[in-house]
């Protein structure tokens, strides 16, 4: 199996589970509260790590508790944390993540030390990257050290997967370094300057980024399943019915799916469908790494495509 480095964030979520979403100026009784390590980073690198992949993570924490308990849990799942950087008088990030009863969120995050990455970490961590196979990015971090690391890591021939979200426009210096790029339909929609009403518009914007220098496209449709597209050929793939609690991380376990497959040698077909178990298997769980499935239970898994 090849290794994988993932640059991104590490937060620590504060999760309020509710009946209904207050409107604004409403005030609602939640049902409970719970503290889940979490930032789109090191969900996924946790998810990669839990299906069994050699993993490190280049993140920034602050010198806060939450700091030394993210860094702790990714230990627990075997992610290598040497680069990990505590950032002093700064708090470590925090999402603020409201989860109704029909298993939807909202969530506010704050950067805190994840925004004080620099292009020198990464610099700091070539060696890292250059030991890699594959380098996976999101966007919960300063903007210049995504693209200074899609520079870096295309000098040196890796393979890359960018997650881009939150959702952001990216210019075609960005996106023409991206091997393999995972937007949902909102990702697409901003990414492109299509408005996504139907399935056309989906294909249109997925075109548009082909054009733009994207090798892959994974676009994820939720519970319509996800698009692949390349310059040469599309197709879409169907999603698994499960009952749904909580989809927090379903979209960081499907990069986490995506990438353990690739690592492993298989076809995008078969690692997409790997992706789709992975991701059907943590919305049936509440929280961010917490919800993250293992191998076994991935294994294991005979869901029913919608």
């Amino acid at each position: 199996m090849s290794s994988v480095v993932v640059v991104g964030s590490l937060n620590m979520d504060l999760v309020a589970s509710t009946k209904k979403m207050p409107r604004a100026g409403e005030t609602v009784i939640g049902a409970s509260f719970q503290q889940i390590p979490g930032g789109k980073g090191a969900n996924q690198a946790v998810a990669i790590a839990r299906l069994g992949g050699n993993v490190r993570m280049i993140g920034t924490v602050g010198d806060d508790g939450f700091g030394d308990t993210l860094v702790e849990a990714l230990n627990k799942d075997k992610v290598d944390t040497a680069s990990v950087r505590k950032e002093n008088d700064c708090s470590t990030g925090v999402a603020v993540i409201t989860v109704d009863e029909q298993a939807n969120n909202s969530i506010i995050v704050i950067p805190g030390a994840n925004y004080r990455m620099t292009i020198e970490d990464i610099d700091n961590c070539i060696d890292q990257i250059n030991e890699s196979d594959l380098v996976v990015l999101q966007l919960e971090v300063p903007i210049e050290v995504v693209k200074h690391t899609l520079v870096k890591a295309k000098e040196l021939g890796k393979y890359t997967i960018l997650n881009p979200a939150p959702a952001q426009y990216l210019d075609n210096d960005i996106i023409s370094k991206v091997d393999l790029l995972i937007p949902n339909e909102t990702e697409l929609e901003i990414l492109s300057g299509i408005t996504i009403k139907d399935q056309n518009d989906i294909l249109e914007a997925g075109r548009k980024l082909v054009a733009s220098g994207v090798k892959e496209l994974i676009v994820t449709l939720g519970e319509q399943g996800c698009l692949y597209l390349t310059g040469k050929e599309y197709r879409y793939f169907k999603a698994y019915k499960v009952s749904a609690i909580d989809t927090t991380a379903a979209g960081d376990s499907f990069v986490g799916g995506i990438t353990i497959g690739l690592m492993n040698g298989l076809e995008m077909d078969q690692a997409i469908e790997l992706a789709s178990k992975v991701g059907a298997l943590t919305v049936t769980k509440q929280g961010a790494q917490s919800s993250l499935p293992y191998l076994e239970a991935v294994t294991q898994f005979k869901g029913e495509l919608l």
